[in-house]
């Protein structure tokens, strides 16, 4: 495994290492495994920010990520960089500003090494959908990463950064997570700002971190989280010391295992790797009690019709008349919203404006979108309910661990399915962590996800470090 920033800041603040060499290094690495395909952009001008972090560091005013090495999804702003959301649309767009979560990442020190590659516009469990190529899974490259932000799994699991950002709107922290064999968090929806973030489903879209270690992921979070008055939805709530949290007594929270996920659909090897765990926790006194999510079957046709209809109104903006792909060789005006959406959107974006559109209509929408909303509700009264009786809730990430590329592309409702562990947590608004527990038989990652209570990341951030270092014992 890689290694984590943690160990390399003891080395940076001991003298023994440099922000500009391990930059250097990782921009080597990273530029070697182009046949990974996780990084759209690298930047070489993160030498210059990494020798001005060494600066600090010797005058002792660096910041509590001085030297992190950083990968960052390309839905997320970076001033005067290209911000393409791995859409042909957006493949020549420059942002004019920093997201709210940059600024916050870069004034604590931390290295921007390049943007990562993305199913498009964040639709997909598996990045194939980029427009610039499918991105392949370090452990096996014929296997997909997970998505929609492969890009930065891949890069954190095969060693090209110390941690990268992500976007989870469905999964698409977790389930690459979990294909990849690193920590990945979905925060609560509201606790990182969305300022600077492409929406594809604004009442679910949330950033987070991957890192190969929990420790690492809690110190990003300290850093990231937090209110902002940009952003409307963002929650004005104290933001926790989350790496001081992790050394508690795991043994004083009660874990539920929802009976619902770990029933046919689940793969052997992932559903004894789970229950493995679950097992230590039970030895190690932590209370195990049985809980209930009666609509789980209904998460994921509830989740596809309320994230489509967004994606539908916020992708009308992408017209071809103010900025982005223009098809050219058209005279009549509708011509060219026709051609600039069909030439620059890819399939998968297609599929769902189109799904979008069609639950949003006139005539359907209180058959679809209008129940889908009270099934909504439905769903986080499930998760209140089971709240009430425990702590924190385990279940697997993803039905199985990473398939081949180009597997599931021709069925659309079969690579859908690799998210019905995770949808849960974005309709609810709940956090939730991915965090390595095994391979499976061919040698594959199998994650483990942890769901807790609104805001209490500092909850399920402390189990899975728990269980973190139970496997490391």
């Amino acid at each position: 495994m890689p290694d984590t920033y943690q160990n390399f800041r003891k080395t940076l603040l001991a003298g023994e290492a440099s922000c500009r060499n391990v930059a250097e290094a990782y921009l080597n690495r990273a530029r070697s495994r182009t046949d990974l395909n996780a990084f759209l952009q690298l930047f070489d001008e993160s030498i210059q920010a990494a020798e001005k972090v060494d600066a600090k560091i010797r005058a002792g005013t660096q910041g509590k990520l001085a030297g992190l090495v950083l990968g960052v999804k390309d839905v997320i702003a970076m001033k005067d960089k290209r911000l393409t959301c791995g859409s042909k649309i957006l493949g020549n767009f420059t942002s004019v500003y920093d997201a709210t979560v940059i600024e916050r990442l870069e004034q604590e020190d931390a290295v921007v090494i390049g943007k990562t590659n993305m199913d498009e516009f964040a639709m997909g469990s598996s990045t194939e959908y980029s427009a610039f190529g499918a991105v392949r899974n370090p452990v096996d490259t014929s296997r997909v990463p997970g998505g929609s932000s492969g890009g930065s799994a891949a890069a954190v699991a095969a060693g090209l950064c110390h941690a990268a950002l992500g976007t989870d709107t469905g999964g698409s922290i977790r389930q690459p997570a979990s294909f990849c064999g690193v920590v990945g968090l979905k925060p609560t929806y509201g606790r990182v700002s969305r300022y600077g973030l492409v929406a594809f489903a604004s009442s679910f879209d949330v950033i987070g971190p991957f890192a190969n270690s929990v420790y690492d992921v809690a110190l990003l979070m300290e850093v990231i989280a937090g209110h902002d008055e940009r952003d409307s939805t963002s929650a004005d709530k104290p933001v926790p010391s989350y790496t001081s949290l992790l050394d508690r007594d795991a043994g004083k929270f009660k874990v539920g295992i929802a009976k619902e996920a770990l029933s046919a659909g689940v793969a052997d090897d992932v559903r004894q790797a789970v229950e493995k765990q679950i097992n230590m926790l039970r030895s190690s006194g932590v209370e195990i009690k049985d809980v209930s999510i009666p609509h789980l079957d209904y998460t994921i046709p509830t989740y596809y019709i309320l994230a489509t209809a967004e994606a539908s109104s916020n992708l009308e903006r992408y017209d071809g008349a103010r900025y982005g792909h223009r098809s050219g060789g058209v005279e009549e005006l509708e011509d060219m919203y026709v051609d600039s959406r069909s030439e620059g959107f890819g399939p998968e974006v297609k599929r769902r404006i189109m799904l979008g559109t069609f639950v949003l209509s006139a005539g359907y929408y209180d058959a679809y979108y209008g129940k889908a909303q009270r099934v909504r509700r439905l769903i986080k009264r499930d998760f209140d309910d089971a709240f009430q009786n425990v702590d924190a809730i385990i279940t697997p990430t993803a039905p199985t661990t990473a398939f081949k590329i180009g597997e599931k592309t021709s069925d659309p409702i079969q690579m859908y399915l690799s998210d019905i562990f995770t949808v849960s947590a974005n309709l609810a608004g709940i956090p939730a962590v991915s965090l390595p527990v095994g391979r499976d038989s061919a040698s594959l990652p199998i994650g483990l996800q942890l769901l807790g209570r609104q805001f209490e990341e500092d909850t399920i951030l402390t189990l899975a470090h728990y269980i973190e270092q139970s496997l490391k014992s």
